[in-house]
């Protein structure tokens, strides 16, 4: 069975910081785009950048030992391409919210993590599982 694709908008303060770091960090082609919006491909999902500059928003709950951002979007990669990934952001010098790391060890649902920020503050999660069929594990 094919897998649907999502499609997320979120609010971003500039179009072309947003261009920049989706486009050349995380390399996610460019789609359609407007004055005032552009579409990028994360990974066969559609991203939409709305450009909002007087929207923020910023609340975190307790996970693990971390403050993780309650509005966070992102993607559940292999675990190589969440190394390769980690390094790639690490090397671009993005800002990590919470940086690589390991969370749930040796319990259900272990997985690798990071959280960057977006130039607009916006929150990603990037996450692997040590084991794939765990991804819904309680």
């Amino acid at each position: 069975m094919t897998r649907p694709r999502f499609h997320l908008a979120f609010p971003v303060h500039d179009l072309a910081a947003a261009r920049s770091f989706y486009g050349q960090v995380l390399g996610c082609p460019e789609g359609r785009s407007a004055a005032d919006w552009v579409d990028f491909d994360l990974l066969g999902h559609q991203i939409v950048a709305h450009l909002a500059p007087t929207e923020a928003a910023s609340s975190t709950n307790p996970v693990d030992g971390e403050d993780v951002p309650v509005r966070h979007f992102g993607l559940i990669l292999s675990s190589e391409d969440w190394r390769d990934m980690a390094k790639r952001l690490q090397d671009c010098g993005a800002r990590f919210l919470i940086p690589p790391q390991v969370r749930f060890k040796g319990e259900a649902g272990e997985q690798s993590t990071m959280f960057v920020l977006d130039p607009s503050g916006n929150a990603l999660e990037f996450k692997a599982f040590a084991d794939d069929a765990q991804v819904f594990a309680r």
